[in-house]
């Protein structure tokens, strides 16, 4: 079992081999202050390594997905506080922050977009691997009018989901989408309503941790890594992740299931 979070500002629950995980400073549209930072990705490290933890779905609290990170207790000071006008070059550390670390994940994680979600709060939602928007949901693609860049994945991910020129679209205007826009540009899977959004997620989800853990996993790592090989080495890399697996007891469960015209019941191993 992922062990509860250390603070109330992210609350997890852990069902049927899902794990939700809800950013819960409502108030604040779920603007996302330095324990929610720590909270997160040791949460979803936890998950990683978890063996009954097959999916993630990720959710806000209230009105809002997130809107960002907190730059007002971030420019209040403090360990990793942002502070604007200041010159020269200092050394920082990302490796344990929830970009890298959703990035790095082999769970496949479900993005329930239940309201806005601006800056920090846009880039978390585009690490996850799919979206489902609520009909509320808001994409707040304005760090050109801030100042600033998607910082935090984003202008990685934009590209890699949109191609060039629609990704420039996007980053370049600094519009706000609604979840309308946003489905057709490709940037959400779905857009339902409001008070189905839960439900649809979790569907989505069980149908994911249904199938083959060790499978769902591979794939997502060879997906993953295949953004960065030649077709060549990513046929090569795949076989060699596909032999253990035909040595699992899935592979026979899944024979066996198919054989039998039944639904498979697989363990993860």
């Amino acid at each position: 079992m992922v062990p509860a979070s250390p603070t109330e500002e992210l609350l997890v629950e852990q069902a049927d081999h899902i794990l939700t995980i809800t950013l819960n400073r409502p108030d604040r549209l779920n603007a996302i202050s330095g324990p929610m930072l720590n909270a997160l990705s040791s949460t979803l490290q936890a998950a990683n390594i978890d063996p009954d933890v097959r999916v993630v779905i990720l959710t806000g609290a209230g009105r809002g997905f997130c809107s960002g990170l907190d730059l007002k207790d971030q420019t209040a000071g403090g360990d990793g506080a942002i502070q604007p006008g200041r010159r020269g070059y200092q050394l920082f550390d990302l490796h344990n922050s929830p970009p890298i670390v959703i990035n790095r994940m082999d769970k496949p994680i479900v993005c329930a977009l239940n309201g806005a979600a601006a800056g920090y709060g846009m880039d978390l939602a585009l690490g996850c691997d799919i979206r489902i928007a609520s009909e509320n949901a808001k994409l707040g693609a304005v760090f050109a009018k801030r100042g600033v860049l998607p910082e935090s994945g984003g202008c990685w991910y934009l590209p890699r989901l949109l191609g060039w020129a629609k990704a420039a679209e996007v980053a370049f205007l600094g519009d706000v989408l609604d979840a309308n826009r946003s489905l057709e540009l490709g940037l959400v899977n779905k857009v339902v309503p409001h008070d189905d959004l839960m439900t649809e997620a979790r569907k989505w989800a069980t149908q994911i941790a249904n199938n083959a853990p060790l499978s769902v996993q591979s794939t997502k790592r060879m997906m993953r890594l295949g953004q960065d090989e030649t077709f060549e080495a990513a046929v090569d890399h795949i076989f060699l992740q596909l032999l253990p697996l035909f040595q699992s007891d899935d592979f026979k469960e899944g024979l066996s299931a198919f054989a039998e015209r039944r639904e498979p019941q697989f363990k993860g191993r």
